[in-house]
């Protein structure tokens, strides 16, 4: 499970193939990712935004960007977690994804941004 801290953030992900939802032969998998955020710092922050890196076997790479995750832009309290799971199609059966949230300091407004480590999105029956 890839994880780092970054600014006293420390983040955690973990992935699941869905084959319920994915579609070999239609070259259309979908994966879900679980991602668990911890304030280890001494201040109160907010993550404002996310930024993506989705790249599949093919080198194709796509990016997204936005605000918040899954419709929401939490606001953790010093030793506070904050936890969601969302998902990513590809079209090919082994793909990986990076890239960094937006945050905010609350007691200053001042802005950083947190790594989000680089995990990989894997048909299970590849490993083998």
């Amino acid at each position: 499970m890839p994880e780092q801290i970054v600014k006293d953030i420390k983040i955690k992900v973990k992935t699941t193939y869905l084959p319920e939802y994915s579609n070999p032969g239609q070259a259309h998998f979908v994966f879900e990712y679980e991602i668990t955020i911890e304030n280890f710092s001494d201040h109160t922050v907010q993550l404002l935004r996310r930024h993506w890196y989705i790249h599949d076997a093919h080198g194709r790479l796509r990016e997204v960007e936005g605000v918040g995750v899954v419709g929401e832009q939490p606001v953790l309290e010093p030793g506070e977690t904050h936890q969601y799971i969302s998902g990513c199609n590809l079209n090919t059966a082994i793909g990986k994804m990076r890239g960094y949230y937006t945050m905010e300091r609350l007691m200053d407004g001042a802005a950083f941004k947190v790594i989000i480590p680089e995990f990989v999105m894997e048909v299970p029956s590849r490993l083998n």
